[in-house]
């Protein structure tokens, strides 16, 4: 019987080389178990990667649009509670006027206007609002507040109605003002501080944005302020000692301030309908980007079974080659002989 035998050196370049190849394997085959994704990604797609890539290309895309949709939805619900704010300072307070007017003594228009001072406050800071490090209500200027301060328009109020003679002129001044135009000298120059240009909308999803944002110059949230901020004027000594004409005041103020609720109603309303949009826009993105996932296992994922199986039978190979190798290298020429 013929027989071919190899030298030690053949053999052990024999060993060398099965020891690399099944530590080789067993690399290859503990990365696939863990990551679940098959290492050699070419083989796996037999070279085609045009699915692949449009799959990874749309998986990037849904990660820019999960991170504008969820700025969004933090966008919009603060916007939200900041306008229920600005609503919960005139709630109430116009009813009161009105009540109150008619047969109002000096105390309770005097208790009134305090807290319509105190109310104007709540509402200025409400909507000078930063949702992540931004002024939401400014516009494209969002690096400074949109409004200055209470005190400032209540001062620029009483400059305003200094000349009014009548309650309806009195009325009159600070409708005027709030309404005024850019350059009238109005509120949107001395009490606005933002830009004209509304905030970027943010994208939720392909062909899919948002609404422009609102701003603090929205004429509906100038006429929440115009009621508040006439009431206002009472507790900086506006018609001070003529108690019938400081009741009328009030009167006129609670009737401002009650017909500005609607609006204000309307702007909720509409950031409802935003934030509802950007819910089924988030939703609908992460459903996209689960299908997304399944098809790129599909094409590149590793079974975790079949990885785990074939992991136990190298490790069990390799464990028989150390043996192996161990053995031989104890032999002698004694033992050979």
């Amino acid at each position: 019987m013929n027989f071919t035998s190899i030298g030690d050196l053949g053999m052990n370049l024999q060993m060398r080389q099965q020891n690399y190849q099944l530590k080789g394997h067993l690399t290859r085959l503990s990365t696939e178990v863990i990551s679940g994704v098959k290492q050699d990604v070419g083989a796996a797609v037999s070279g085609d990667f045009v699915a692949l890539s449009g799959i990874e290309r749309g998986l990037r895309t849904l990660e820019v649009y999960k991170l504008s949709t969820d700025e969004a939805a933090l966008f919009t619900g603060t916007l939200q509670t900041a306008l229920t704010e600005v609503a919960e300072a005139g709630a109430g307070l116009g009813a009161s006027l009105l009540s109150a007017a008619p047969s109002a003594s000096p105390v309770q228009v005097d208790t009134l206007a305090q807290t319509a001072r105190q109310q104007f406050g709540a509402m200025v800071s409400a909507l000078n609002l930063r949702v992540a490090d931004r002024y939401a209500l400014s516009g494209s200027a969002t690096d400074r507040p949109p409004l200055v301060g209470a005190e400032t328009i209540l001062s620029a109020l009483q400059g305003a109605v200094a000349g009014a003679v009548s309650v309806d002129d009195i009325e009159t001044a600070v409708t005027d003002w709030f309404d005024a135009p850019a350059g009238g000298g109005g509120f949107l120059d001395v009490a606005y501080q933002g830009s004209a240009d509304s905030l970027a909308p943010f994208l939720l999803g392909e062909g899919e944005s948002t609404d422009p944002a609102p701003t603090a110059a929205d004429p509906r949230l100038r006429a929440a302020m115009a009621g508040v901020a006439l009431a206002a004027l009472l507790d900086t000594g506006l018609r001070a000692g003529d108690t019938a004409g400081r009741g009328l005041v009030a009167e006129r103020a609670g009737t401002l301030i009650l017909n500005a609720e609607p609006g204000l109603t309307a702007m909720r309303a509409g950031i409802g309908v935003a934030e509802a949009r950007i819910e089924e826009a988030a939703t609908r993105n992460t459903a996209e980007a689960s299908a997304l996932k399944i098809a790129r296992n599909t094409l590149i994922g590793a079974d975790p079974y079949e990885s785990a199986a074939d992991l136990e039978a190298v490790q069990s190979q390799l464990e028989t080659l150390y043996t192996l190798t161990a053995r031989i290298a104890q032999l002698s020429l004694a033992d050979f002989l």
